[in-house]
């Protein structure tokens, strides 16, 4: 079963660590990790190395305004 979850960290770009925020629809907490890490290595050109996931949690759909959640848990 898919659920909601809302990552915080950071990513290197240049010599700076920029802060981000992310809602992704995974089935685990391993999932989305795997999600974050291919999305800013496809967008942003960042190694793995360089993500730096502080906090990963679940959260209620609802909360949500990512467009791929909202249309993961449309009724």
């Amino acid at each position: 079963m898919v659920k909601a979850y809302r990552a915080t960290g950071t990513f290197r770009s240049g010599s700076n660590d920029q802060p981000f925020t992310i809602d992704v629809v995974a089935d685990d907490e391993d999932g989305a990790m795997e999600y974050i890490y291919s999305n800013f290595g496809s967008r942003h050109r960042v190694a793995r190395r360089f993500v730096k996931v502080s906090s990963i949690s679940e959260i209620d759909p609802a909360d949500s305004t990512e467009p791929r959640v909202i249309s993961a848990f449309r009724k």
